[in-house]
């Protein structure tokens, strides 16, 4: 039954996708219906089968038959797969619900006609399958289909409005992913020809001195699809997409395929050497300041909220890789912080999308005071901004504890090193993310145009489910992790 529920998960939004085409303006309630869909049975499936692992061969490949070991096809649902569905599928129903309103002509910062309706919920519910088709791949030759598709999905909806910006931007992310998808590509060549297999687990068979050289090229291809140092600057053009694809892409999407890739490489066997492990702490603690600095000289909310989100995700890979290191605490804070940042960071993005859609600017210089005409937006965005900074009991204070005390148990003086770099991140981060905060929303109101009230009322069925999402996510998901890292 459940292995059955992950094949529905991808085919449904698939069969949506293709719907959309011939509904065009009437698509907005079949999009959300298809969403609803597969949002119920990511929850059944997370009720029924939680902490448990279920796996189904689905098919093969004829001529592949007497060269690999296992099946090609299938679905693989355990507990890291089930953590990422809960941030695909409803994240993904609410990035839907919230467009109905968003993508309309009353939108003054981008008026969307109906006629572009069909297009956009194709690339949008396409979006959705791919990844849940990434998170429920059992072997690298199925999961680099899924993530190529994920490519072309976030380059159609990064170009949307296919003015020379966003354009130019969907191009950009699509050459610097394209180029880390390559590395995955070889790596899964390599594998083929060494082990006969495209299992994550053939990782643990290669000869060393290879076994590092492919944990290499995986990180490449995490940082280009994470946004990492040096391949981060794609991310902050990426945000000239509609805003619920920016939240998409950044909360549940895309990115997070990169840091899903060394969860399930790295938990599949824990082969990943020491020295290339230390390499991936390195290289996350470096970009995690490195789009810090940037955050100073952001006038747009959405690229400010695009730098948050580069450092976050490097958050996940030095829990990851504190866990590679002998600490499987700060891996199972690594996987939960993508869960809880990806509740904060969703609210965040949609509540900057409503801000947007009342006033047609998202500079921060051009606003003040707008707590007082769109209350529910503004305790929205403070509730993010609290949840994402790690201030207790939200979120990201649970996955953050977790990471740092897993870094504690590391021997000698990493730990004390990674504690205090992350502190003084912390607290720079939550100081400037308030200051733009009180900048905003509080004092006397100006904006260019008028606001007499919050948005719609989708945008606000959005936001209070996602607020509920910052207080309750670490309750399902710290005994979920808990069936990791052993």
């Amino acid at each position: 039954m459940i292995p059955s529920l992950g094949i529905v998960m991808i085919a449904l939004p698939a069969a949506g996708s293709l719907l959309c085409v011939f509904l065009r303006e009437r698509t907005r309630a079949a999009a959300v219906v298809i969403a609803a869909l597969v949002t119920a049975a990511a929850a059944w499936v997370a009720i029924s089968g939680f902490g448990a692992s279920h796996r189904a061969v689905v098919g093969d490949l004829p001529w592949l038959h007497g060269m690999v070991a296992a099946p090609v096809f299938g679905i693989v649902i355990d507990p890291l797969a089930l953590l990422m569905l809960l941030v695909v599928a409803p994240i993904g129903l609410l990035t839907v619900l919230y467009s109905t309103s968003y993508l309309t002509e009353r939108n003054r910062e981008h008026p969307v006609g109906s006629r572009q309706y069909g297009r956009y919920y194709f690339w949008l519910l396409l979006f959705i399958g791919s990844m849940v088709g990434v998170v429920l791949s059992p072997n690298f030759l199925q999961l680099l289909v899924f993530w190529e598709l994920t490519t072309v999905c976030s380059w159609a909806l990064i170009s949307f409005h296919q003015d020379e910006r966003s354009l130019r931007a969907g191009f950009k992310a699509m050459l610097m992913t394209q180029a880390g998808g390559a590395f995955l590509v070889v790596v899964t060549l390599i594998l083929f020809v060494r082990t006969g297999s495209f299992e994550f687990s053939a990782l643990s068979g290669l000869p060393d001195g290879l076994r590092k050289w492919v944990f290499v090229f995986l990180l490449v291809a995490a940082w280009a699809k994470a946004a990492q140092v040096p391949m981060h600057t794609w991310l902050p053009d990426a945000m000239e997409a509609p805003t619920p694809v920016s939240a998409y892409l950044h909360a549940a999407a895309m990115v997070n395929a990169g840091v899903y890739l060394m969860a399930r490489t790295v938990s599949s066997g824990w082969a990943m050497p020491p020295g290339i492990a230390a390499l991936m702490a390195g290289m996350a603690l470096l970009t995690i300041f490195v789009a810090l600095s940037f955050y100073f000289v952001q006038d747009d909310l959405k690229r400010l909220l695009a730098y948050s989100t580069i450092a976050h995700l490097g958050y996940v890979l030095l829990g990851i890789s504190i866990g590679a290191l002998g600490a499987p605490l700060g891996y199972r804070g690594g996987v939960l912080h993508i869960l809880c940042h990806g509740v904060g960071k969703a609210t965040l993005f949609f509540c900057v999308g409503g801000i947007a859609y009342m006033t047609g600017t998202r500079r921060i210089s051009a606003l003040r005071g707008l707590a007082k005409n769109m209350p529910i937006t503004a305790t929205a965005f403070f509730v993010g901004l609290l949840s994402v900074t790690g201030v207790p009991p939200l979120g990201c204070f649970w996955s953050k504890f977790m990471i740092l005390a897993g870094a504690m148990r590391l021997q000698g003086p990493a730990g004390p090193i990674i504690l205090t770099l992350i502190l003084c991140e912390t607290l720079i981060s939550f100081g400037w993310m308030l200051y733009v905060a009180q900048k905003v929303f509080l004092g006397a109101a100006v904006a260019p145009v008028p606001v007499k009230s919050d948005p719609p009322w989708p945008f606000l069925v959005t936001l209070i489910a996602l607020m509920i999402g910052c207080l309750t996510a670490p309750l399902v998901g710290i005994p979920l992790v808990q069936y990791m890292g052993t």
